[in-house]
């Protein structure tokens, strides 16, 4: 049986992926969580196979999700799901660990497929990410967000969501100092020196979700 945890703050996607998962012999839902916090706090404890995490969480995303849990050797693959299917963060979330990246708008055939698969061992990529692959869109470095290192994403991704310099740190579990240098290094990499820049930047290149600005 293969034992999967949900991570996603709308509590309609978390029932959609139930509905589906519940129809199958071989799989079940072992938990769930509606931020990165509550997921990580809880996954050593529900010790799933496979988590289903969306990229777009409050708070820590899916990608420090992904590095924590990697980072860790937690033995538990994880599978990304987003509306993005270009730009920097699906090779970012490869390159920190997930075992899978697949589109919230692929068929519930290619999700089982990939947790199946991620279960076994194996990669997945949605097969619209796998295109893009194709194509050399997701490997060009054309986007500015390929300069920043994966904690310094992070950082940028918290600010755009108007989350101020201590909060940030205390999600990150990082000092004030660390947080401000980290702020530092991004603006000047970017060339930006505002948080309204850095979202305008952020929008354009598809780190953030318009909804999330």
């Amino acid at each position: 049986m293969i034992r999967v945890y949900l991570i996603d703050d709308h509590e309609l996607v978390r029932t959609g992926f139930r509905l589906v998962l519940s129809q199958q012999t071989d799989i079940v839902v072992c938990g769930e969580a509606g931020t990165g916090e509550d997921a990580l706090a809880a996954l050593r404890d529900v010790k799933p196979d496979v988590v289903l995490c969306d990229l777009h969480l409050p708070g820590i995303s899916g990608l420090e999700v992904t590095e924590r849990i990697v980072r860790g050797g937690w033995q538990m693959r994880v599978i990304v799901v987003s509306v993005q299917e270009d730009g920097p963060m699906p090779r970012r979330l490869l390159e920190a660990g997930a075992s899978g990246y697949l589109s919230k708008g692929a068929p519930a055939s290619e999700l089982l497929r990939a947790i199946r698969d991620v279960a076994r061992g194996k990669r997945y990529l949605g097969v619209s990410i796998a295109q893009q692959l194709a194509f050399g869109s997701l490997a060009a470095e054309s986007s500015p967000f390929d300069a920043l290192s994966p904690r310094e994403i992070e950082v940028a991704m918290m600010l755009v969501q108007g989350l101020r310099m201590a909060e940030i740190g205390k999600r990150l579990n990082l000092s004030a100092k660390t947080i401000a240098t980290h702020k530092y290094n991004l603006f000047e990499k970017l060339g930006h020196d505002s948080v309204a820049a850095l979202t305008k930047l952020a929008l354009q290149h598809g780190l953030i979700e318009t909804g999330n600005a």
